[in-house]
């Protein structure tokens, strides 16, 4: 077979049937396997990479290729989340000969998958430890390592004490040299991070912007490397647009590499910001992807999409489940910023439901002062609005001047929208209501609807208790409406309530259609819509053609239709609450079955 194979048009199959044919060890076929690795990692074939290192590794006559290949393969695998692979081909590895640098190599790997299949805790020291080895061989990566060290540190909360490991890292970082011949945009988050843990927002944040524009844009492979590390300085600048941006392509590449272990990293930072700007069936298919890819690959990360989204529905048993979910994997170990997430969470929840002594509690849980990450400044407007409400005054005006911190050195209409929304719910008079049209002006400007909205509610609020009631009806009418539109159905409630308490009427709002479909209903659907073939989605999600199928007929069903072309039209329609139980009974035959439905 390799004899018929084309040299030049198909080297790879070439390659591949020589090593089948091989009765021992042949270094010139090892050779061109390793050849078509690199090529099929260049076009995103990580799998396949895998695979054709590892036979390399078998067919190896240097023992110094040896190394080098298992190293390779080792890498290939991790990311292809294969993470017993990859420890058994750095086990192989260790019997040598390994020089200093393939040494701090291997402990870098193990660091990797330490962090990637679950014992997080181990890794920010094994990390930076790899980091320091690395130093006199290859600055770069030393500097890539360090990355990678800083933020695993940050899933940790008993690291981010003065004094934990965090802190030692940060150091570190700052006795570098600087970079030759400049930063990349790697070097400028490094930098930007280890500025931001040491000396705060206002001097971190340049370098931190700086580091949000190059990363936009960096080469596929450091997005195959480093994706979901990229997208940290744009949450800190408070620019949860580019966030989304950055996240959809990472999550896009990696997908489309089959780099397995990166995917539930993208989703869990693609998902909530689908959530953030309003797009809760985008977050709900992220949530769906990441559960059937979580399970493949047997990923701890915690489930950050789904608190988002089950927060900001406001719907109470579905988010207590996800936020018991958290503080379990939290207290596991490895992971004690989920449980952070999880106060969010519920801080959300309770300011949605009015419950605000409630919200107060969680949201002082989700921000301890010595912690100054994404979690805290997303959690601190949280507890100005439970504090304010719930008269804690003085808490309420310490969460704003913390607040303050981090949006005014940012500067986004986003942070400065947030600012004011918070300034304004412990203002008086004209400051009061200057402060809420500011913050409805800025949030207007960007891709934020559920701020948007919950701006327009407090301010409805405000005017309401002013007197004002013509003013705060058309307010709150507009909070309702938005509420009801995205899906936030406790503030839609909280709204309405308002609203009747001026002497108007709102219809509460009803949520059978959107509860019809199951997540993973849900993103099947979607990829149906979206031109996949069923084999296609089953490789997607790693479920069987016949589950597809299934799940398709049950979605076909519940939407009342009976082919693909009518999903485009019906998951619109399901998304937007319009279709009622009446509308979508579908005609049975006399045997009771269901029509034919092009489910293919």
């Amino acid at each position: 077979m390799a004899e018929a194979t084309d040299r030049e048009l198909d080297p790879d199959r070439r390659a591949w049937h020589l090593a089948l044919a091989a009765v021992g060890p042949d270094e010139r076929v090892a050779g061109e396997l390793e050849r078509s690795a690199g090529r099929a990692e260049a076009r995103g074939g990580l799998a396949a990479a895998a695979a054709f290192l590892q036979r390399a590794v078998d067919l190896s006559q240097d023992p110094a290729r040896r190394v080098e290949r298992r190293l390779a393969a080792a890498h290939a695998s991790l990311q292809t989340g294969a993470f017993d692979a990859a420890l058994r081909l750095l086990a192989a590895a260790e019997d040598g000969p390994l020089d200093e640098f393939q040494r701090a190599r291997v402990d870098l790997l193990r660091a990797h998958i330490a962090f990637a299949s679950g014992l997080g805790g181990d890794a920010p020291p094994l990390l930076l430890e790899a980091a320091r080895c690395l130093e006199p061989f290859d600055a770069r990566l030393a500097r890539e390592t360090y990355l990678a060290a800083l933020l695993t540190a940050t899933a940790m909360v008993e690291n981010l004490a003065e004094g934990g490991v965090l802190q030692e890292i940060c150091r570190a970082v700052r006795a570098l040299p600087r970079p030759t011949p400049g930063p990349r945009a790697l070097d400028l988050l490094l930098d930007g991070l280890a500025t931001l843990v040491i000396d705060g927002h206002a001097i971190a944040t340049p370098t931190l912007q700086r580091a949000a524009r190059a990363l936009a844009d960096i080469p596929v492979e450091d997005v195959l490397r480093w994706g979901w590390m990229a997208a940290a300085a744009s949450a800190y600048v408070w620019d949860v647009e580019g966030l989304h941006a950055i996240c959809a392509r990472q999550v896009q590449l990696v997908r489309d590499a089959g780099a397995l272990a990166q995917l539930p990293f993208g989703l869990s930072q693609l998902g909530p910001a689908c959530a953030w700007m309003g797009d809760f069936a985008g977050a709900a298919s992220c949530v769906a992807e990441f559960d059937s890819v979580a399970a493949a690959t047997r990923s701890p990360v915690a489930p950050y999409a789904l608190l988002r989204l089950r927060a900001l529905q406001g719907r109470e048993a579905e988010t207590a489940a996800a936020i018991a979910s958290a503080h379990e994997l939290a207290a596991a170990g490895g992971q004690g910023i989920a449980g952070l997430y999880a106060h969010w969470a519920a801080a959300v929840l309770y300011n949605g439901l009015a419950r605000y002594e409630e919200a107060e509690w969680a949201a002082r849980q989700a921000t301890p002062t010595t912690v100054h990450l994404w979690s805290y400044m997303s959690a601190l407007p949280e507890l100005v609005e439970a504090a304010a409400r719930a008269g804690d005054t003085q808490v309420a005006l310490g969460a704003l001047e913390r607040l303050a911190e981090t949006t005014e050195p940012a500067g986004t209409d986003f942070a400065l929208g947030i600012e004011a929304r918070s300034r304004a719910l412990l203002s008086h008079g004209e400051s009061a209501e200057r402060l809420y049209r500011e913050a409805l002006d800025r949030l207007g400007r960007t891709s934020l609807r559920p701020e948007l909205a919950r701006a327009h509610l407090l301010y409805g609020e405000w005017l309401r208790r002013e007197g004002r009631r013509v003013d705060a009806r058309a307010r709150l009418r507009a909070a309702h409406e938005q509420f009801t539109s995205i899906g936030m159905e406790a503030f839609a409630e909280r709204a309405r309530r308002e609203l009747l308490a001026t002497g108007e009427t709102a219809r509460k709002r009803t949520v059978e259609t959107r509860d019809d479909l199951t997540p993973q209903e849900r993103q099947i659907a979607q990829l149906a819509r979206d031109g996949l073939s069923n084999p296609e989605i089953g490789a997607r999600l790693f479920l069987s053609r016949r589950t597809v199928e299934w799940h398709l007929r049950k979605v076909f069903g519940k939407l009342g239709i009976r082919s693909r072309h009518e999903l485009v039209n019906a998951l619109a329609r399901s998304d937007s609450g319009e279709l009622t139980r009446d509308s979508r009974a579908r005609p049975v035959s006399r045997r009771g079955r269901l029509p034919s439905m092009a489910i293919d």
